[in-house]
């Protein structure tokens, strides 16, 4: 008697939470139910179907292109401006580490590999919180203006949120509950979402970039003292100094984004 107190109780919990889908729950038919814990629009769950997945797919293998792409820029851009440190250096290995766990996600999807696809989001939400740290860090290093300064405030605020959001995601991930699974979704979206604004954050410094960046690229290192032991060079041997080679003192210019 109990048990079936119990088991009518539960089943009035899922019918009273069931209201807020389109349809009553009694007229809905197929194999699954809308509100079900199978059903939580978590990020994974958005792309497990066909078309959804091929979507699904593209846009993690192009982000995880991107990703790689702005994260060798900015080690590069460090070095060009600055010099080559241990939190750069971290930040260029956890970018492409996180890049690697993106494409896990978007090519295993989660109904059709589950343990490849927890592996790679296990990777890649990890060393994304970590870049972040290790770049709002270096940003506070670099910095000598007061734009910059305040780029870095603005970095450090985003990479609170961040861990908060994250933090959150995973604890109510685990519990056994409609509305917690729901606000994991709602949290993952968002931590997903101030990731990518903390990449967008890149173009001040990218908007400084010259041809010295792809020179780093291609030979390793050219820091300041680099270029003006090369202008001093130029200058005691009679040659000509190129004028586009910029100041090593000269002050970024944050307003040409």
């Amino acid at each position: 008697m109990i048990t079936a107190h119990t088991s009518n109780k539960h089943n009035l919990t899922v019918w009273l939470y069931n209201q807020s889908c389109e349809e009553d729950l009694y007229l809905q038919s197929g194999p699954t139910l809308c509100c079900t814990l199978d059903n939580v629009p978590l990020i994974s769950k958005c792309g497990t179907l066909p078309p959804e997945s091929c979507f699904f797919s593209l846009i993690c293998s192009t982000g995880s292109f991107m990703v790689m792409v702005i994260v060798l820029l900015r080690y590069a851009h460090v070095i060009e401006k600055h010099q080559n440190c241990v939190l750069n250096t971290a930040s260029l290995s956890t970018g492409w580490i996180c890049a690697a766990g993106l494409i896990m996600v978007g090519n295993f999807q989660v109904d059709n590999a589950k343990v490849l696809h927890y592996v790679g989001a296990g990777i890649a939400f990890p060393t994304s919180m970590l870049f972040v740290c290790l770049q709002s860090a270096l940003t506070y290093r670099l910095a000598k203006t007061q734009g910059e300064y305040n780029m870095a405030h603005l970095r450090l605020c985003m990479t609170l949120l961040a861990f908060g959001a994250l933090v959150l995601s995973g604890v109510f991930f685990c519990q056994e509950s409609f509305v917690l699974q729901h606000a994991s979704a709602i949290f993952e979206w968002v931590f997903c979402v101030i990731i990518m604004l903390f990449y967008g954050t890149f173009a001040f410094e990218f908007a400084g970039m010259s041809s010295d960046t792809m020179v780093v690229l291609a030979r390793g290192t050219l820091g300041p003292a680099g270029r003006e032991h090369k202008v001093d060079t130029l200058g005691s041997l009679g040659g000509p100094i190129p004028h586009s080679q910029p100041h090593p003192h000269q002050p970024e210019n944050m307003s040409i984004l």
